[in-house]
């Protein structure tokens, strides 16, 4: 009761001068309503299960913790690809640095643009997915998202969408503190790839609501990088539809501290769901979590997370990922892998998959590694006159390569195998 107490009271006193921003009637209520699941669930800390072993305390301080800025010389990811351009600094879309919101098959808006018309679609999806993720794991940083909230986008696909949709993030701020939250709501047969990069602030909160109808394809590839100092907590809530399809991916550089958690409910039969994921950390001030859960609730459909990570120097890196099959939900293919390459004897990774069904005919598993490279392999390569530096690197490159291959499209998987294959170089 005491902790209990304690636990509010440090809400209460976190929450204690917010405004909600104003908006149409429909937004104001969502966001009214987020703002009291969080006064009610109470922020985290490291003694709740979900968080135990991820410290979010600088994620739930009332002050952003200053990050200094990093200069990048590798240049923006994706310039090949004919893309849409929105571009976010310190967390404010800035118009000038955007591309014309403009695409066959995409009708693209600003949030705060759609949070103040009376009738508009996204009512029925912000704030609408993250509350059914709330059960049965509560996820308060998501409902405050919900609640603050005043920039991101709303994205309607219509039909497939003619370019990818490409979200910057750019840090310019050693002292900000964003909030964004996006909203896809993707049409029956339509198609759409959203691409998101950049560190976007000192510290990040990021909510992306996908809605998928039957027969819709949505494809996620994200790169985090690549500011030492930034932390950013993100969730991507999605529902699926008959024989939709969720792809997502996401490549992980650099960070004090990442928490990207991503809640998938699967709603109609033959759909498929896949989560990916890589980092590379160096250093004892990296931490990085990936924290999945899955719900299966129709028949014949198909999940799939793979999660590598890379880690030296001290770093740490976690993985929390469920897979729930309800009653019902026959012919489930449930897979799920979690692996660590741990480069050094001080860097530490922590793994907690689960499985819990309640269906008979079902294919479901779960698989978690640790462990450093392999010394045949690379006496192997070394025999044949490749530098130990270059051994090695090839060496994880080829640990990470299950996890690329989720990305569908193989130029972007390209662009972040060469990104990848740099950091490595530079980390020798």
């Amino acid at each position: 009761m005491a902790l209990a107490k304690l636990k509010m009271d440090a809400t209460q006193a976190r929450l204690a001068d917010v405004v909600l921003p104003d908006g149409a009637a429909w937004g104001n209520a969502a966001r009214a309503d987020a703002l009291a699941r969080v006064q009610a669930m109470g922020l985290p800390t490291k003694r709740d299960e979900y968080w135990k072993y991820t410290d979010p305390a600088s994620l739930v301080a009332h002050d952003a913790p200053k990050a200094a800025l990093f200069h990048n010389d590798e240049g923006p990811l994706f310039t090949a690809v004919d893309r849409v351009r929105v571009v976010f600094v310190d967390g404010v879309f800035d118009a000038d640095a955007s591309d014309d919101l403009r695409a066959e098959g995409l009708e693209i808006e600003r949030l705060s643009d759609a949070m103040k018309t009376d009738i508009h679609w996204a009512k029925d999806v912000y704030g609408v997915l993250e509350t059914r993720g709330q059960t049965p794991v509560a996820r308060p940083l998501a409902a405050l998202n919900t609640a603050l909230a005043t920039d991101g986008v709303v994205i309607r696909v219509t039909g497939k969408a003619s370019k990818p949709v490409n979200l910057i993030y750019l840090h310019q701020d050693e002292n900000s503190d964003a909030i964004l939250h996006n909203v896809v709501k993707v049409e029956a047969g339509a198609e759409v790839t959203l691409l998101e990069t950049g560190p976007a602030a000192a510290r990040f909160s990021k909510a992306l609501e996908v809605d998928i109808a039957d027969g819709g394809t949505f494809h996620h590839v994200r790169a985090q990088g690549r500011d030492h100092e930034r932390r950013a907590v993100t969730h991507c809530f999605a529902r699926l539809g008959a024989a939709a399809t969720f792809k997502s991916f996401t490549l992980t550089f650099n960070g004090v501290l990442t928490r990207n958690e991503c809640i998938l409910e699967i709603v109609g039969n033959d759909a498929v769901a896949h989560v990916a994921g890589a980092c590379v950390g160096d250093g004892k001030d990296f931490h990085h979590d990936d924290t999945v859960f899955v719900t299966h609730d129709a028949v014949n459909c198909e999940s799939r997370q793979v999660f590598k990570k890379v880690l030296r120097n001290g770093a740490t890196g976690v993985f929390q990922g469920k897979i729930l099959v309800k009653p019902g939900a026959q012919k489930t293919d449930g897979y799920q892998i979690s692996q660590a390459l741990l480069l050094d004897d001080d860097s530490q990774f922590l793994a907690k998959p689960e499985l819990e069904i309640y269906a008979d005919d079902v294919a479901c598993s779960h698989g978690s590694t640790s462990g450093a490279i392999d010394e045949t392999a690379l006496f192997y390569l070394r025999s044949r006159g490749v530098s130990h530096n270059e051994a090695r690197n090839l060496l994880t490159l080829s640990f990470v390569a299950e996890a690329l291959e989720e990305i569908a499209d193989d130029t972007l998987a390209d662009e972040l195998r060469d990104r990848l294959e740099g950091w490595l170089s530079r980390h020798s």
